[in-house]
């Protein structure tokens, strides 16, 4: 509290400082017999000069950034699909840096250039339809080219070829996930609504046969280079699941079931030689903010051989053994 009062205090008295300072300028000027609000030629020069300083040491410190932050964007994709959603991401980036760099460029070296002068005359042009045509037609053509590729890029995502991939459904409640594997026969048993209670969280049903073999975890295992069917559903709000590594994320709806099919090309242990991280894992959060315990909402994946995952999965309780 007394910290916040001084800070205040100082910020109030270097203000009042500032003004007496600029009222000191003022005073000085009418004795010397000068206005020292009139901007000159000189004020102009410097003016456009420090533009083109500004410029430079704008753009540097952009590129900077880029480079010094780098560390803290998300490495390569461990998913199929995602190295297109990355491909994509990049070229983007690609074409917005060239347009920055150009944009920025021109309006600093134009600002120095017709910087004011005494005797410069401007000259007033209502349109020039050259002008127009091709700042026109130029975006139009890059970003029709970019729009065209990003739709084949979501057509191979959502419609992926790829035929009988392991389901596993993913059921998200405030503030926890919890998974469901298909097991032998990759059917999962069906649900519903008025069957959940707190030994039946997911609401599975009992009665279906192809509940029998389902198997509820709270943690995921799947194996490298197999696609995966996520089943995606919610209690209660909406939560979006999210697995950054494996570019996936897709809304859990009460009432609707989503689903998002990814294979992953990278194990676990992969990942942590790579990024030379061994407390490395996949994790799956909430995007959503859907609570007061959102930020606490994850979920561990495991990439690992299939001999390993078939090892884990024969360790699970069945359904029908723990109903």
């Amino acid at each position: 509290m007394v910290t916040n009062f001084l800070v205040i205090l100082l910020i109030i008295l270097f203000l009042v400082a500032l003004t007496q300072i600029i009222r000191i300028f003022q005073l000085t000027g009418k004795i010397k017999g000068y206005d020292i609000n009139e901007v000159t030629d000189r004020d102009n020069n410097l003016n456009g000069v420090l533009s083109i300083v500004f410029c430079v040491l704008f753009i540097g410190f952009c590129f900077y950034q880029y480079f010094a932050y780098k560390k803290f964007i998300l490495p390569d994709s461990a998913s199929h699909h995602g190295v297109f959603i990355d491909n994509m991401n990049n070229w983007s980036l690609l074409a917005i840096s060239v347009v920055f760099i150009i944009m920025n460029v021109l309006i600093f070296y134009l600002s120095y250039k017709y910087r004011s002068q005494k005797n410069s005359k401007a000259s007033f042009i209502t349109h020039d339809n050259k002008l127009e045509l091709l700042w026109t037609i130029i975006p139009g053509i890059i970003l029709t080219a970019y729009i065209l590729y990003g739709l084949n890029i979501w057509s191979k995502v959502m419609h992926p070829t790829e035929e009988d991939p392991m389901a596993i459904e993913i059921y998200a409640q405030q503030f926890a996930w919890t998974g469901r594997y298909a097991g032998e026969d990759n059917i999962l048993g069906s649900y519903h609504y008025t069957l959940v209670d707190k030994d039946n969280v997911l609401g599975v049903d009992s009665n279906d046969v192809n509940s029998d073999d389902d198997i509820v975890v709270k943690e995921i295992h799947i194996p490298i280079d197999e696609p995966v069917m996520l089943n995606l559903r919610s209690q209660d709000v909406i939560h979006s699941a999210y697995l950054p590594h494996f570019r996936v994320q897709m809304n859990c709806v009460p009432g609707l079931e989503t689903s998002f099919l990814f294979t992953p090309i990278k194990t676990t242990e992969q990942m942590r030689i790579e990024l030379k991280d061994p407390n490395f894992d996949y994790v799956l959060l909430c995007n959503k903010i859907c609570g007061s315990a959102h930020f606490n909402m994850q979920m561990k994946f495991i990439v690992e051989t299939r001999e390993e995952f078939n090892e884990w999965i024969s360790q699970q309780n069945k359904f029908k053994e723990i109903k």
